[in-house]
């Protein structure tokens, strides 16, 4: 937790700075010492660094000329410049502070080394141990599996069985009943020739009356036709 704040301080600190001297003169880098004289005053400006360290944090004579062109006098910029430098100085010593040391990062790597050498055995073990339960699991399945496949082809050799016996059953039940749909076929031919004989006399009795009344009407006609041409002679 100190870690983050620090490190958020010092980010904070260094926007800032970069913010209030962003523009340089060329060549010019943050945190690079410049010392140089402001217009506004006459004291010289310091140049300030983190304490326990070598190197300047940034150009404080920069900045304090950068804030007294903004209004602030003299004795405000050198203050604001000396906050900034201390918050930046705690941020950097909290940082430190909680920073891993190489013996302590080499004794929690071996440590997690270790440690994934027993995860691996372990799980290698439970691996093994899976795989001989998952066999026996499986040889017993397919016991059970070749069990019903038996007790399949039996059930399915009996019911071919009965399907047969039942077809033949039916076949001669067919047989028979077929044997009777002949018989009352022929007899129902016989019956339609009866009837047809019958029609065909009566047709042929028809046919003569017909022909009997069709003699007779032109024979009637023809004697009128005579008389109603004697008539008008």
């Amino acid at each position: 937790m100190n870690v983050v704040l620090g490190s958020r301080g010092a980010v904070i600190g260094v926007r800032f700075l970069q913010t209030l001297s962003s523009t340089t003169h060329p060549g010019g880098h943050f945190g690079a010492p410049r010392h140089s004289h402001s217009s506004n005053s006459s004291q010289a400006t310091r140049t300030y660094t983190s304490g326990g360290h070598n190197g300047h944090l940034f150009d404080s004579n920069r900045l304090v000329e950068r804030l007294e062109t903004q209004g602030f006098n003299q004795q405000q910029s050198e203050a604001i410049v000396q906050s900034v430098t201390d918050v930046l100085q705690e941020s950097t010593t909290s940082i430190l502070s909680n920073i891993v040391t190489k013996a302590e990062q080499d004794k929690t790597l071996y440590m997690y080394k270790v440690d994934f050498a027993q995860l691996k055995s372990e799980i290698q073990m439970m691996e093994k141990t899976d795989f001989s339960m998952m066999k026996a699991e499986n040889e017993r399945l397919q016991g059970e599996v070749n069990k019903l496949k038996q007790k399949l082809r039996e059930e399915i050799t009996r019911t071919q069985a009965g399907v047969r016996l039942d077809m033949s059953l039916e076949k001669g039940r067919a047989r028979d009943e077929q044997a009777v749909h002949e018989i009352k076929i022929r007899e129902t031919d016989a019956k339609i020739e009866q009837e047809i004989s019958g029609l065909r006399t009566q047709m042929e009795s028809i046919k003569f009356s017909i022909l009997q009344y069709m003699i007779g009407t032109i024979t009637g006609t023809g004697a009128l036709i005579l008389a109603y041409l004697r008539m008008f002679k």
